[in-house]
């Protein structure tokens, strides 16, 4: 037993050290694994908080990988290469896949499926001389009886103007560069100005929402019948729309004399003149060309055998295969129309009105009959939606057409019958075409001696752009899920 006392006495010395050695190194452990995991947990928020703007430099690690990972669930999305271009950026060339994928450096994958219609008619004393579109006239009915019920005239700006609604920025001018600086802002924010960014085990994804502002358009010279030309506008559109990461599609409209042969010229001188632009839309056909796309207005007015002339391969002047080929979308409004559109050889139809139920193509509950004719004849649908419609500010007699806001509830019923055909993009009518109401543009309340106007309360001014937001991105959010 005194051996054994001896013996312990003798080791226990040791024994005290080898297990003051494996504190040491277990504290040493424990810090080191609580660097480690601060490390991991910084990394991760820094990673979850990035914004493009703050993005992957060119050079770092994987970051030429981004594009090509996301692109995977993507593969039919309306996307633009040339985010980042300057303004007189060669247009892209095609690609072969369905998307064309942002490979531009940090802004990462944009993608514009959201257009928004947009008008430069507007005009005032201080920058145009006169006040135009804001003294719109009373259109009298075309029959006679019905006419006599209803006032004539012209309204008289700035306390009466042709609309149900004042805007915030009072009467305007479309040349004011102060007045298209917040157009562009309010498209920005309500045309989903939203990015996201997420890490994953084994992946990283950024991607950046982005509108696109359909610009109506008339040749040089030419205007609607209340307005003056305003094409020389249109440079000075794109500009804005650059500075703030939009771009710009063309919405032709009818004019004195359009047929099949004027807008084949209208296309190349649109094309030639502002293609390069860095601002330019163009749209992944299904043959994955990177094309420009247009919207014409009224085509019915034109019968398919012309149109064919020009939008089919075998057409006497026809655009298909050349530097001007692009993606055409002709208004569908009566049921007949898909088949004339298909004769033609367009692309694809949308169907503009807000008002649902005025006509065969803005009606709601065909849009599905409508969605399933263009894809089994490779046609793109490209449902309008708007927040309400109220046009007696310049048609007295048309009432019946009108189609309460109910306080943005009307617009959120479009939207959703618009996701519900799984469409490849969605057009808003409008963000400023305020004779028909259909604006998203801030509005705000106002009382005159003789009127007192519409607004969005109580909601504030920007309640519709606010609500295009969300919905735009639970567009997103649901296309996503189509594609996987």
């Amino acid at each position: 037993m005194e051996n054994t006392k001896q013996h312990e006495k003798v080791t226990h010395p040791t024994a005290n050290c080898v297990r003051h050695i494996m504190a040491r190194l277990r504290r040493k452990a424990c810090v080191a694994l609580f660097l480690f995991t601060l490390f991991v947990f910084g990394t991760m928020m820094g990673l979850r908080t990035l914004k493009p703007d703050d993005g992957f430099s060119d050079l770092a690690p994987g970051s030429e990988l981004l594009p090509m990972i996301a692109a995977g669930k993507m593969d039919r999305r309306s996307v633009s290469r040339d985010a980042t271009a300057s303004p007189d950026q060669a247009r892209p060339a095609g690609s072969d896949t369905k998307a064309v994928v942002s490979n531009s450096g940090p802004e990462g994958i944009i993608f514009y499926d959201v257009h928004i219609f947009y008008y430069t008619w507007y005009g005032t004393p201080n920058m145009d001389g006169k006040y135009s579109h804001w003294d719109h006239i009373l259109v009298p009915h075309w029959d006679p009886k019905i006419a006599s019920s209803y006032p004539r005239g012209r309204h008289m700006p700035p306390q009466d103007i042709g609309s149900s609604f004042y805007p915030e920025l009072n009467p305007y001018s479309s040349r004011d560069p102060d007045v298209l600086e917040s157009h562009m802002e309010q498209i920005g924010a309500s045309a989903a100005e939203h990015e996201k960014a997420f890490l994953n085990l084994n992946d990283y994804g950024v991607t950046e929402l982005r509108g696109v502002l359909v610009l109506s358009w008339y040749p040089p010279g030419f205007a609607d019948d209340n307005g003056e030309p305003t094409e020389d506008l249109v440079p000075v559109v794109l500009d804005a729309a650059y500075r703030h990461n939009l771009k710009v599609a063309f919405h032709i409209q009818p004019y004195r004399g359009r047929n099949d042969q004027s807008v084949h010229d209208n296309i190349k001188y649109i094309i030639d003149r502002y293609g390069d632009h860095g601002a330019f839309y163009t749209f992944t056909s299904s043959t994955g060309k990177s094309l420009p796309l247009f919207y014409i207005y009224d085509t019915y007015l034109t019968p398919p055998e012309s149109w064919s002339e020009f939008l089919t391969p075998t057409g006497t002047h026809s655009v298909r295969g050349s530097s001007y080929d692009a993606i055409f979308i002709a208004l569908i409004v009566e049921e007949r129309h898909k088949h004339d559109i298909l004769a033609g050889g367009f692309d694809g139809m949308y169907t503009y009105f807000a008002s649902n139920g005025f006509s065969f193509g803005s009606s709601h509950q065909n849009w599905k009959a409508i969605k399933a004719f263009c894809d089994g004849n490779n046609l793109l649908f490209i449902p309008s939606v708007g927040p309400g419609y109220i046009d007696t500010s310049i048609r007295p007699w048309n009432n019946h057409n009108m189609r309460n806001r109910v306080n943005g509830r009307y617009y959120e019923t479009a939207l959703q019958a618009a996701l519900n055909v799984r469409p490849e993009v969605v057009t808003i009518t409008s963000f400023n075409e305020w004779h028909e109401g259909t604006q998203i543009e801030r509005a705000t309340p106002k009382k005159t001696v003789t009127r007192v106007y519409l607004d969005y309360q109580p909601h504030g001014p920007d309640h519709y752009l606010e609500l295009t937001r969300r919905w735009v991105e639970q567009f997103n959010k649901e296309k996503e899920q189509w594609l996987v």
